[in-house]
């Protein structure tokens, strides 16, 4: 089935029966106007003054904004699917709570990750600020550079490594042509390959976060981060609706849940970290993945540095979460994938970047018609659990 989003009604898909790979891919997704439309405007793109490459595509949001699916700034529609599937289990167990693979190691409620796509010797001028900002906090990043377009100063990637973080591909170019023709995907993928072993790199975002469900897989890496969950106001519209990691056959993909940086300051003029904080706070209740990119290109002024350090104040005091690497989510997802509720009541330990993380069981009840997660954390050493 193929439906145009901008007619899609939500209150027509029945969360308990709906597919989720039909979401997941975008398979809702006609794709062909937009596609012109996305393909003109790089053509363009060159030619137009910044003020006015701003101004066409504040019209266009404005046409964007009519989408009615998938919904902004939240779609939960796959969260209400998990929701019935748990009550389902619950109701054939006569009532009793349900057991699952909690999502997070070590029993956190959820996983958090920073990214970042750097797209010109303006943003590799800024990184060092933005690190500083997060190390006050004590978190880490991933960072995402473009193969061809810039030089990379000597010894970048491994102070970044160093400093505990992580260097991922951004594409060869910054353009809209990856994804323009099977043709063009073909011809770029021996240097996506060439990339990702040079630099080590096991993580991948496009550029502009153009994509194609059916070939990521191809690109050869660990997972992808170029998907959002809801994404009405990207040169590529659409989302996959899920604040949870899922498989592209054997490739990771790790949703953004967060509204992109350039997109909350240029787009909607908003230079508060309300939006954020409010969107984490219902992934974090729904026990997803918060994942927020911010280009370092972008923050240029006291303003946004400021909005980006108020939303690290607001992540680092969650302490019942995992703050970790992209390439440590994806480890984590895909060993999880292949554990059963025994193995984890035995103990079952998952290596990732070299060290021993417990999966953890949760237990669902129902409540007042909800089925409700609770994370249990590890049993003490020697204890069951």
């Amino acid at each position: 089935m193929t439906v145009d989003p901008a007619r899609l009604d939500p209150q027509h898909l029945d969360p308990a029966t709906v597919d989720p790979d039909y979401l997941l891919r975008e398979r809702y997704l006609t794709g062909r106007p937009r596609r012109r439309i996305v393909s003109a405007y790089y053509a363009l793109k060159p030619l137009m003054p910044p003020r006015l490459r701003l101004a066409v595509r504040r019209v266009y949001a404005r046409r964007q904004s009519e989408q009615t699916f998938p919904r902004w700034p939240i779609e939960p529609i796959l969260v209400q699917h998990q929701q019935a599937e748990l009550r389902r289990r619950i109701a054939k167990a006569g009532g009793r709570p349900v057991r699952l693979v909690n999502f997070w190691p070590d029993g956190a409620r959820f996983a958090s990750i920073l990214t970042h796509d750097v797209e010109g010797p303006k943003g590799i001028a800024n990184i060092e600020r933005l690190r500083e900002l997060e190390r006050r906090h004590g978190l880490v990043s991933a960072w995402y550079f473009v193969g061809g377009d810039y030089s990379i100063p000597d010894g970048l990637f491994e102070r970044l490594r160093a400093d505990g973080c992580e260097v991922g591909l951004h594409g060869i170019h910054h353009d809209a042509k990856l994804f323009s023709s099977r043709a063009a995907f073909e011809r770029e993928l021996p240097l996506i390959h060439r990339y990702l072993a040079e630099w080590d790199a096991v993580g991948f975002r496009s550029p502009a976060t153009h994509r194609n469900a059916d070939w990521m897989p191809e690109l050869g890496c660990l997972y992808d981060t170029s998907f959002s969950d809801s994404a009405p106001f990207e040169p590529q519209p659409g989302g996959c609706c899920s604040i949870l990691p899922y498989f592209l056959d054997e490739l990771v993909e790790l949703p953004m849940t967060l509204v992109m940086d350039h997109t909350l300051w240029e787009i909607l003029r908003d230079t508060s970290s309300d939006r954020w904080v409010q969107k984490a706070e219902w992934v974090i209740a729904n026990h997803g993945l918060v994942n927020l990119l911010v280009h370092p290109d972008y923050v240029t002024s006291p303003e946004r540095e400021a909005c980006y350090e108020q939303f690290l104040r607001f992540l680092a005091s969650r302490t019942d979460g995992w703050h970790a690497l992209p390439r440590q989510v994806a480890q984590w997802w895909k060993a999880r994938a292949a554990l059963d509720e025994q193995q984890v009541a035995a103990g079952a330990q998952i290596p990732v970047d070299g060290e021993r993380l417990t999966a953890t069981l949760a237990e669902a009840r129902e409540l007042d018609g909800e089925a409700v997660i609770e994370p249990r954390n590890p049993a003490p050493a020697g204890q069951p659990r």
